[in-house]
């Protein structure tokens, strides 16, 4: 069993609307270092596989046909063994 943690955001080269109101807001209430804001997706998954490799394997799978959209957003993952300390 593996958990998979998966980050997926919106490319630097699309608008991202959401990102620009937090980032206004933000400012108006003080944060004004606050230069850029994007907002993206934080995604777990426990996968019931044998290996690494194989969680791998359907965690890519999962991102490139559902969890993020190849057009607009990239993605990464890491991979960990259930019940492992992590991150």
């Amino acid at each position: 069993m593996f958990i998979s943690k998966i980050n997926i955001r919106i490319r630097d080269t699309i608008l991202d609307p959401q990102g620009k109101a937090v980032e206004h807001s933000l400012q108006s209430i003080g944060f004004n270092s606050v230069k850029d804001t994007r907002i993206g997706k934080y995604i777990e998954l426990k996968i019931d596989a044998s290996t690494e490799k194989e969680a791998g394997k359907i965690t890519e799978e999962a991102c490139r046909k559902l969890l993020a959209n190849p057009v607009m957003e990239d993605y990464e993952f890491e991979i960990f063994p259930f019940g492992e300390k992590n991150k």
